[in-house]
C-alpha cells in the first residue's frame, strides 16, 4: 500500500491521532471516540494493522490496538502528527 492509501482516509488517521495521543484502546473505544460504526473502524484497523502500523493483543474477546512502537512507518507517523501539534502550542501561546 502506499503511503497515498494510508494517509487519504480520513478515519485512518483520526485513529492513529488518538492512538499517539492516548496509547492503547479497545475497538468499542476507538469506535466511540470517532463516532463512526464498528464495521468501519475494524476495516481501517485491519489496513494499519496489515501495514504494520498498529499491533494489537486479545484478552478474551477484547482486542488492545496499540501503535507499532518497531515500525519505521508508525514511528515516522508519530513525528509527524507530533510536528503537526507543536504549532498550535506555540500560537496558543502567542494569543
Amino acid at each position: 500500500m502506499d503511503v497515498e492509501d494510508v494517509f487519504c482516509s480520513r478515519v485512518r488517521m483520526k485513529i492513529l491521532k488518538v492512538l499517539v495521543q492516548l496509547g492503547e484502546l479497545n475497538i468499542s473505544e476507538i469506535t466511540r471516540r470517532l463516532g463512526v460504526n464498528y464495521q468501519t473502524t475494524v476495516e481501517h484497523l485491519d489496513v494499519l494493522e496489515a501495514e504494520s502500523i498498529l499491533q494489537h493483543k486479545t484478552f478474551g474477546r477484547m482486542q488492545l490496538y496499540r501503535i507499532n512502537a518497531r515500525s519505521p512507518k508508525a514511528r515516522a507517523i508519530q513525528v509527524l502528527l507530533d510536528a503537526w501539534k507543536e504549532p498550535e502550542i506555540k500560537s496558543e501561546r502567542l494569543s
